[in-house]
């Protein structure tokens, strides 16, 4: 066997087991990755301890400068996402004369524009550089905000909901990318969670902020759930502006990185086996190679699991919560405790995959307690039994999707490729989106057996099932790897064309 085949073949897929690309303290490892040793090394002649203890030192920094701003910026966007819910049970649909239908088809049409547009934004990330990007769709998404507090019918909130849904849809497959690229998979799991557990304190922080603003009723003239938009959209935009000098570009631009930590990244990243250390071109097979791959449409359909269920949860919690009697003010507050929960068991599961290597297995005992907690909901009438559901319903939703995202972007290699992959996975989760605005109906209510009852099967079919596949599918595709019988891939093909193969090498 060549040594090429050898080494390719060691760069095993994730089958919910990261991969064990070497590392610079195995050396002979170290030797097969491809260019490693062409790159200038800062940090030569220091020895193992010393390269650890600089390692450290060097994620550490990229950690205070990356993780905290982008942390931010998830949770202004979901809370933008999200505040509808909290505006309609103060007012909103009786002060726009609107019907259940038109609220649930504003839902819908956010969602229809935010997953149309997700596969391709990331190409426009990498084009126009994260700290450009991610600013200019900001400030567009606050702008949007801001327009939804001021509108008078259906038709004015339809639309303001569709350019949301436009603007935010490259905020999330964005940073997802732009982490891969920054990080050795082994790394990932649990700033994409501390990233993604910023969902959650949306969810928790919005039931205190709307309440509080919803206090705003008559000021200017306006209702109270119209400051929830104007005031949540004008920090956005704010928020925006500052991100020009908080957010920062690839590895290979960055302006905070001195050129020896610039060396530094990229050989660790190098090490990882990880193309993002690579400056690709796009071509359009990068495209078709994410659409024909078939781990593409698996991670598609678990994210649709867990995607689904998580926004027929975040845009109808108070609603839930209001019709066991409580009022609106009180409702909103009663959401809280259920995502705190949720945000730390996100970081937990994240933490927990990264150190174990298992996020298959952390995806199905996740799931379970979200098949608990909506069959809790799905099969009592009491309020102490259904609340409680809720919180393993939370639990049970919010740990799935930043571990499955990890998940799938461990498992495609290639700067493009990766990002087409997560756009085409989160926009098919996001799609389903439509299917959570309709699920819920108000001739449901107080039990709404129907949103439950498609939640659950979610939950089972697509969560559940879908992880079960994809893990047992991965770990099949390994033991081909490892006995040789992908090696005619890299056959008569140059260095530079093996690269190219990314997680088909």
């Amino acid at each position: 066997m060549s040594e090429k085949a050898d080494s390719m073949r060691a760069e095993k897929v994730d089958h919910g087991v990261s991969p064990s690309p070497p590392n610079e303290k195995d050396i002979g490892h170290v030797a097969k990755v491809k260019g490693l040793d062409a790159l200038p090394d800062p940090d030569a002649g220091c020895s193992d301890e010393e390269r650890r203890r600089i390692d450290k030192a060097l994620v550490r920094s990229l950690d205070l400068k990356l993780i905290p701003w982008l942390t931010l910026l998830y949770l202004v966007s979901f809370l933008d996402r999200t505040n509808i819910g909290n505006a309609k049970i103060d007012g909103l649909l009786e002060d726009l004369h609107m019907t259940g239908g038109q609220y649930n088809a504003c839902l819908s049409l956010f969602f229809v524009s935010y997953a149309g547009f997700e596969p391709l934004t990331n190409i426009l990330l990498k084009r126009l550089r994260p700290s450009v990007f991610l600013p200019i769709i900001m400030v567009l998404w606050g702008i949007t905000m801001t327009c939804m507090g001021l509108v008078h019918d259906f038709s004015g909130l339809a639309a303001a909901r569709f350019f949301l849904g436009v603007a935010e849809a490259g905020l999330f497959p964005g940073v997802n990318y732009y982490l891969s690229c920054w990080y050795k998979r082994s790394e990932i799991g649990i700033r994409a969670a501390i990233f993604f557990s910023a969902a959650a304190l949306a969810g928790s922080f919005g039931g205190l902020l709307a309440a509080a603003i919803a206090k705003m009723d008559g000021v200017g003239g306006k209702h109270g759930w119209c400051w929830i938009f104007i005031l949540e959209g004008l920090v956005t935009v704010l928020i925006g502006l500052a991100s020009y000098w908080f957010v920062h570009d690839f590895p290979d631009d960055a302006k905070f990185l001195s050129d020896v930590d610039r060396q530094r990244v990229i050989r660790r990243l190098k090490a990882d086996a990880q193309s993002s250390a690579e400056h690709e071109e796009f071509k359009m097979s990068y495209f078709w190679a994410s659409f024909k791959d078939w781990k593409t449409w698996s991670f598609a359909v678990i994210y649709m699991g867990c995607d689904g269920a998580l926004y027929a949860f975040s845009l109808f919690l108070p609603t839930i919560i209001s019709q066991l009697g409580y009022t609106a003010t009180t409702a909103n507050l009663l959401s809280v405790p259920p995502y705190a929960a949720a945000a730390v068991l996100t970081i937990f599961i994240g933490w927990l995959a990264d150190r174990t290597a298992q996020r298959g297995w952390c995806n199905v005992g996740v799931s379970l307690l979200g098949i608990m907690g909506f069959s809790m909901l799905l099969g009592s009438s009491t309020p102490g039994v259904k609340y409680a559901g809720t919180f393993f319903g939370a639990l049970g939703i919010y740990p799935c999707v930043a571990n499955t995202i990890v998940w799938a972007a461990n498992n495609t290699e290639g700067v493009y490729k990766r990002g087409v992959t997560l756009g085409f996975v989160i926009g098919w989760g996001n799609l389903n989106g439509v299917v959570s605005s309709n699920i819920y109906r108000a001739k449901d209510k107080p039990n709404y057996k129907l949103g439950h009852a498609v939640v659950l099967a979610y939950m089972i079919c697509f969560l559940l099932g879908g992880t079960l596949f994809t893990h047992f599918a991965l770990i099949a595709e390994n033991k081909k790897k490892l006995a040789g019988k992908r090696d005619h891939l890299i056959e008569g093909k140059s260095d530079e064309e093996v690269e190219l193969l990314g997680d088909k090498r």
